[in-house]
C-alpha cells in the first residue's frame, strides 16, 4: 500500500514539475495538485484506521 502511495506521489510531483516547465500547459498542474491532495487525503485516513486498530 505504502508503494502505492510513493507512485501516485511521485507521478503528481513529476506531473506538477512538467507542467511548470512547459508553463503552457496548465492541466498537467492541477491534475498533479489534485493527485498529490488525494494522495495526503488517503493517507492521513489510512494512518487514522491504523490508529483506531491499535
Amino acid at each position: 500500500m505504502r508503494a502505492l502511495l510513493w507512485v501516485v506521489g511521485v507521478v503528481g510531483g513529476a506531473l506538477i514539475l512538467l507542467g511548470l516547465l512547459l508553463e503552457a500547459v496548465r492541466w498537467l498542474v492541477i491534475i498533479g495538485i489534485i493527485a498529490l491532495v488525494a494522495v495526503v487525503v488517503w493517507a492521513f485516513l489510512r494512518g487514522r484506521q491504523a490508529m483506531r486498530r491499535r
